[in-house]
Parts: C-alpha cells; structure tokens; sequence
C-alpha cells in the first residue's frame, strides 16, 4: 500500500498547483511576464529531460529490453498530436491581456484529460520505481506552474469570476489524482513499462510541440539566451538526479 499512498500524495500535491493561477493577479503583469517564459523554458528541458534519461531507460529495463518500448514512445507523441488536431489543444502561456478569444470550457476539457494522463504517468512511474515516480513528479510539477498560471488567466479574461476560476481550474485538476488510481488499479493488468514509455512520449510531444515554441521566437538576444540557459538547466538538474 505504501506504492498507493505515494501516488495519493504526489497527484494530490500537483492537483493544488492548480491554485497558483491566483498569484497571476497579485502580481505586476510585466513582471509575470519576465518570469513565465524562463519558468516555461526550464519546464520545457525538465520534460524532455526526464523522458530521455529517466522514463525511456527506466521502462526499457523493466521491459527486459522490448524495443516495443520506443514504438509505445512513439504512440504516446502522436496521440497527443492527434488530441490538438482536433481539440486544438496547446498549453499557451501568454498573459491574460494577450489572449483576445479564449476558449474557456474547450481549455479546461484539454487539461482535464492532460492532468487524467500526467497522473497515469505518475502512478506507472512509482509502481516501476519509487525514486523514479519521485522523478516525475517533480519533471510534473516544473510543468503544472507556468502553465496553471496560463489556465487561470484565459478563465479570467474569459468572463469567469476568479474564484469561480480558481474552483474550476482545481476540479480539473484533480483529474491527475484519479489517473494516478487507475494506473494503480490496473498495474497488475498490463506492463507499467509500456504506459510509462507512453508517458514520456507526452512529455517529448508537450516539451518539443507546446513549450520550445513559446520562447524561440524571441527578438531580444539577452532573453534568447536566457531561455536557452534554463532550457538546458531544466535538463541538466534532472540528469544529475540519480539513484
């Protein structure tokens, strides 16, 4: 029970990041705007450094070395292609004062099932291995932050009342929870490996497709660099997290 009370823990504990978006609004909107796109950019090299060197090995090994890992890998990029095809699913993190027709309820149905399958990943991740469902968790958590305060803004430039806002963004949230149950409950149903590659192709297809988009267009070479520094930070502080 102890592989249950740590994916309770974990998906409660990235469900309450939901209610960071409220410091969107207690704050400059300059000074968010500064502090996003790094935050965006360290988030962008944490998921694609925690696929890379932690989720694909670890499921590579608990798979006794099936090369089907990398083809589940491949599966869970394109499924996630295929969900913003046709849901015109993106994690956006403009300010509130840049999104002029937001979608309110499409955007909180795409997170919903973001979070639903971030807490499968998460379950798989502590069933395989605890240290390497702590991994994820954190690789998660570097990535709920900018993009809740993202979420909270467009409900609010949307019309919604903060706390009706703050409510809404939270119950979508605790999707991860039940995500991180039902990787539990079906762990003795299916090979964990395979859902944990499926996981980090998520996290390949959020990293390379929704955030390095976000901050490679820049005009300043200061903020450029930058972006690219905690791009690389992202990744180096989760290669140097080892067993």
């Amino acid at each position: 029970m102890t592989i249950f009370y740590n994916i309770l823990i974990a998906t409660f504990a990235l469900s309450a990041l939901s209610l960071i978006g409220a410091f969107a609004f207690f704050i400059n909107e300059k000074l968010l705007k500064r502090i996003i796109f790094p935050m965006v950019a360290l988030s962008a090299g944490a998921l694609l450094g925690g696929a890379m060197l932690h989720m694909i090995p670890e499921a590579y090994e608990a798979s006794n070395g099936s090369n089907d890992i990398y083809i589940m890998v491949l599966v869970g990029f394109s499924l996630f292609f295929l969900l913003e095809q046709f849901i015109h699913w993106h994690h956006c993190h403009r300010m509130p004062s840049e999104h002029k027709e937001p979608v309110t309820y499409l955007i909180l149905i795409a997170d919903g099932l973001h979070n639903f399958l971030g807490g499968l990943a998460i379950g798989s991740a502590f069933i395989i291995d605890t240290h390497l469902g702590v991994v994820t968790t954190f690789v998660a958590a570097a990535h709920e932050i900018p993009q809740e305060l993202g979420d909270f803004g467009i409900l609010v430039k949307g019309g919604w009342k903060k706390a009706k806002a703050l409510l809404f963004n939270f119950l979508s949230g605790i999707l991860m929870v039940y995500g991180g149950i039902l990787a539990f409950v079906v762990s003795d149903q299916i090979n964990m490996s395979y859902l944990l590659a499926f996981a980090a192709g998520n996290f390949i297809y959020i990293s390379s497709s929704d955030l390095i988009p976000e901050i490679k267009h820049g005009k300043i070479l200061k903020e450029n660099l930058l972006h690219f520094l905690m791009f690389v930070f992202g990744m180096l502080i989760i290669g140097l997290v080892k067993h």
